[in-house]
């Protein structure tokens, strides 16, 4: 059982305060979520969300973790957003929505002109 209550932020955009950062890397055994790598005294660390917020993860302390400042935690939030928009792409594809044509003429070879439809 818990000795203290979980930390909540009072908003998505509320940092996550030091004793709660102590916290979690006790809790997580002092390893990178991402890499698995023991973070060693000296190291630089940063607290992420395993669920990014941007993906529907909370600012709560269940939902952070250690992870390696630098190289690893870019990667962590490069494949965040990638999969950020490819459930926004998939989201506007079942709801019908479309981008709007950018083109909207062109010359052929034979130099007759073409306009392009308002439907793709």
């Amino acid at each position: 059982m818990r000795s203290v209550p979980e930390w909540i932020g009072a908003t998505p955009d509320t940092p996550v305060p030091d004793r709660v950062k102590q916290r979690v890397f006790i809790a997580k055994g002092g390893r990178c979520h991402r890499s698995g790598v023991k973070i060693r005294p000296g190291m630089d660390w940063d607290t992420d969300h395993v669920q990014a917020l941007i993906n529907g993860g909370e600012n709560r302390e269940s939902n952070l973790a250690p992870i390696l400042r630098g190289k690893v935690h870019k990667e962590k939030t490069a494949d965040d957003v990638k999969i950020k928009s490819k459930t926004a792409r998939i989201r506007a594809k079942h709801l019908g929505l479309k981008k709007p044509r950018t083109i909207t003429g062109w010359k052929r070879f034979g130099g007759a002109v073409v306009h392009a439809g308002r439907d793709r």
